[in-house]
């Protein structure tokens, strides 16, 4: 109603208290700053509440259809997360029972090398094919756009899970091996170097991201001078890379038409990369002149399965948004392309059922790449506003790549060696029933 009589800033403000409320209300009864229906409420939530305020010249009035969406989409989460956990007046677990993984602790550590060289050597292989690495491209805003061979580049880009799996080792090591701590950081330093080298800042914000959520999952003290000193290398290394992109102030003020032109960059950019998306939505409502029936969502498997290559009329239909250079998009995006309001209301069902069922699995954990497993959806529900993760390849292809590790660890946890066959005590290790999970 607000938004409809013209008052943006009460709009604005109404949906972003929601938010944080909504957020502060999970977090006070479970004790979890990683809720993951927290993390949606204030990422959604609150997104919508910057979305509202209106201020840049790109934002319009959102038509009925993207206020309803945008309802149904929290409605269904937050209801069916409601009726699972047994109402309101449900307690989580705030003690949850840590299991003893140090029998985990060298198929984890070889799990981190394999990825990492794998992840370094197709990088190299495409830098080599390509015959150039964005970082010393100047002149061309996307030439990280362009740098990607067809199947290679999946496991490029893998190297953002190498910290988290560093994390578990260390938390589970606690420095008693200073051999492989030491190869670990070396390995850690070369996984974030690759996305700066790509200059993917999502990718070098998702490395980041994942360690902190894994290690805060695990249940370690968080240090707040070491997370704030991170934080601010971090940001540095953001700025740095958008200008690595040749995105000058002038290019992105003149891209972000923000209604106050003297507001500072480091202030307009990051607003515009989450308010904007919710715009986008609302050019999608508006303009799409009919329902891809499951195409969008699905695109997934056409890309890993290469059907797209064999019939190109799988190829998603065009993106509806304020500008070319705007294509970010929300989480619900694609469910309401393929299938409209009701796709958006089941989608975000089933993520509400997903997110439940993690969050029980979290109390008693067996594996230790469950943790990771947490992270990766803490972090696509805290960034849910940026793009439709679930309809992204590169997602699959991170939770496939978390469950062989996860196979990985179940199977060679024990063996003091990742050697298929090695035995101990004259017996062969198997996997113990339940181990996966």
């Amino acid at each position: 109603m607000f938004a409809e009589s013209r008052h943006p800033y009460l709009a604005g403000l109404c949906l972003l208290v929601a938010a944080l409320w909504l957020y502060y209300e999970d977090y006070r009864r479970s004790g979890n700053l990683l809720h993951l229906r927290a993390l949606f409420a204030l990422s959604f939530v609150g997104g919508q509440g910057l979305a509202a305020l209106r201020l840049s010249r790109l934002s319009q009035d959102w038509n009925a259809m993207t206020w309803l969406s945008f309802l149904a989409a929290f409605t269904g989460f937050y209801a069916v997360f409601w009726y699972l956990e047994g109402g309101s007046g449900a307690r989580w677990n705030r003690q949850r029972r840590r299991a003893d993984f140090g029998d985990a602790r060298q198929p984890v550590f070889m799990a981190a090398c394999i990825l990492t060289v794998l992840s370094a050597g197709c990088f190299a292989a495409e830098a080599v094919i390509l015959g150039y690495i964005p970082l010393f491209v100047r002149g061309v805003p996307h030439a990280y756009s362009y740098f990607h061979l067809t199947g290679i580049h999946y496991v490029t880009v893998s190297c953002v899970l190498v910290p988290s799996l560093s994390v578990i080792f260390f938390c589970i090591d606690r420095g008693r091996s200073r051999t492989q701590t030491r190869a670990l950081l070396a390995l850690d330093a070369l996984a974030l170097l690759i996305p700066i080298l790509c200059v993917s800042r999502s990718q070098l914000l998702m490395a980041v991201l994942l360690a902190a959520f894994t290690y805060i999952q695990m249940g370690e003290r968080i240090h707040l001078p070491a997370f704030a000193g991170a934080a601010a290398a971090l940001a540095v290394a953001y700025v740095a890379m958008t200008a690595a992109r040749s995105h000058d102030s002038a290019y992105l003020k003149a891209v972000f038409e923000m209604k106050q032109e003297k507001m500072p960059l480091f202030l307009s950019q990051p607003y515009m990369y989450v308010a904007n998306n919710y715009d986008n939505f609302d050019c999608l409502t508006g303009q799409a002149a009919g329902h891809t029936w499951g195409l969008r969502m699905l695109a997934p498997l056409w890309s890993l399965s290469g059907l797209k290559f064999l019939y190109p009329s799988l190829t998603p239909g065009p993106v509806f948004v304020t500008r070319p250079e705007m294509t970010t998009l929300t989480l619900i995006y694609d469910a309401y392309y393929d299938f409209g309001l009701i796709g958006v209301l089941l989608f975000s069902c089933a993520l509400g059922f997903v997110s439940f069922v993690l969050m029980r699995k979290m109390e008693h954990v067996r594996n230790p790449i469950l943790y990771l497993l947490y992270a990766q959806m803490a972090f696509y529900l805290l960034l849910s506003f940026f793009t439709t993760w679930f309809s992204n390849s590169a997602t699959w292809f991170y939770l496939a790549v978390t469950g062989a590790a996860a196979l990985y660890v179940s199977f060679f946890r024990g063996s003091g060696l990742s050697g298929i066959g090695r035995r101990k005590g004259g017996r062969r290790f198997a996997i113990k029933k339940g181990a996966l999970l």
